[in-house]
């Protein structure tokens, strides 16, 4: 259960870090997205390989976790006394974060749009690929017709009536053949 709670922090943690250069662009810089990638990994195997950490792998991810979490700290107070008063003031207005979020909002809005548009596009690209093509054919080969001695029966009846009408031809070829 530890390595699964570890997991879904480290999860919340990857995507805060990779969110940050969107709603606050005064602290991140420009590797966080890689950083938050790793972060979100981390997370994604602890939740998936929880089973498997018991006993001394869960101590190495538990301290590994609090390791991870010291440095995110350090790093976060560096990136804080780097701001000037102002910016940390306006970092803690209730305005910033509104225009923030509005514009997250928007653009999440206008890629939700460009991905329908997307999948429109290719749902009608895929269904003129699927329609079936039209047959090539220019002409038609004509029915050949039926030799003269074909018989067209409907019943046993009529099968057994040809074969004793029919004359002992056969026998009389196999007999001058041997």
């Amino acid at each position: 259960m530890l390595a699964t709670l570890g997991g879904l922090l480290a999860l919340l943690l990857g995507l805060a870090i990779l969110l940050l250069p969107l709603l606050a662009t005064e602290l991140s810089r420009p590797r966080d997205s890689v950083w938050g990638a790793v972060v979100l990994l981390l997370g994604l195997i602890l939740v998936t390989s929880a089973d498997r950490l018991t006993g001394a792998p869960m101590l190495g991810v538990l301290c590994g976790g609090l390791l991870i979490g010291r440095l995110a700290a350090e790093v976060s107070q560096g990136r804080w006394r780097q701001l000037s008063q102002e910016e940390q003031q306006r970092l803690w207005s209730k305005e910033r974060w509104q225009t923030s979020l509005q514009q997250a909002g928007a653009t999440v809005t206008h890629l939700i749009a460009q991905v329908g548009a997307s999948s429109t596009g290719l749902g009608q690209w895929l269904a003129e690929r699927r329609q079936p093509k039209t047959s090539g054919k220019r002409w038609v080969r004509p029915e050949e017709p039926e030799p003269a001695g074909t018989v067209v029966v409907s019943s046993f009846a009529e099968i057994d009536a040809l074969i004793e009408a029919e004359p002992a031809e056969p026998e009389a070829a196999s007999s001058q053949a041997g």
